[in-house]
């Protein structure tokens, strides 16, 4: 991993954009510097325009460069309206074809280790797949912190969407390559700082095995599809969320069925 050469200054900018899915809403951080860099664009409220257009003015610099750590809505639908604002800045994601051109045209491509300048520092893409194709974390060793995008929330699990690009096994392997990196502080796009992203993320890979143990076990009890399970699993989860719930189960099942432990006729699931 690549080191950074100066300490970072940050600052959380509020999407304004609360709902069941977002919670209190998605934060976006600035980072200040000669190269001021927002990490996630919102979905384009007033608010959060305002709110970052008084944060800059502090300085006072543009706002240069714009990294959208994956093209869900409530990350990249914000782009248009920055770009329009501050129309020198650059946007760079790592490329989720089909998917980033609905929201803007002219993202600069983002790869694996790819270093970039952030305010008056640096900080290394560290692609992280599995809630999305297109998940990037992004690394500031010298103070190791990770902008961890939608990979980690404090107080709950991250949903894996499974029948719009959502990959559980992918999703492990990058849980388990931000444990590698120990990190001492993560920034989240959803909730507070967390500050034991280790003790977090070592608590979901319990929880996920723990799950995969219960959907196998309901299977075998004759649950076959994943509306059926999540009806057993997630009983309290209010109707709002049942869709999310059922997209979890279905991301456990693909897993499975990749692993070789249980097959599919496309509708239902059983052992093997």
């Amino acid at each position: 991993m690549a080191h950074s050469r100066q300490s970072i200054r940050v600052e959380m900018i509020p999407a304004g954009n609360p709902g069941p899915y977002t919670g209190e809403g998605n934060r976006t951080w600035l980072i200040r510097g000669r190269y001021p860099t927002l990490i996630d664009a919102g979905t384009g409220e007033s608010s959060h325009l305002e709110a970052l257009e008084a944060a800059l003015a502090t300085e006072p610099l543009p706002l240069a460069s714009v990294i959208v750590t994956h093209a869900h809505s409530d990350h990249i639908q914000g782009v248009p309206v920055l770009a329009a604002r501050w129309p020198d800045a650059r946007f760079r994601k790592v490329r989720w074809s089909g998917r980033d051109e609905k929201f803007y045209q002219h993202f600069l491509p983002l790869a694996d280790g790819d270093v970039i300048e952030a305010g008056d520092t640096t900080l290394e893409v560290v692609a992280t797949p599995g809630h999305a194709p297109d998940h990037i974390a992004l690394w500031h060793a010298e103070e190791r912190t990770v902008f961890s995008g939608d990979l980690l929330v404090q107080g709950g699990t991250v949903v894996i969407p499974a029948s719009r690009g959502g990959d559980l096994s992918r999703y492990l392997a990058s849980l388990e390559r931000v444990l590698a990196l120990d990190p001492l502080r993560a920034l989240p796009a959803h909730g507070p700082v967390i500050d034991r992203p280790v003790e977090l993320i070592r608590g979901y890979l319990v929880h996920r095995a723990r799950r995969e143990t219960q959907v196998l076990e309901l299977l075998k009890e004759g649950a076959a599809t994943p509306a059926e399970i999540s009806a057993r699993i997630y009983e309290l989860v209010p109707d709002t969320l049942r869709d999310a719930a059922e997209e979890s189960v279905l991301a456990h099942l693909q897993k499975l069925v990749a692993d070789g432990r249980v097959r599919s006729d496309g509708q239902r699931f059983t052992l093997t």
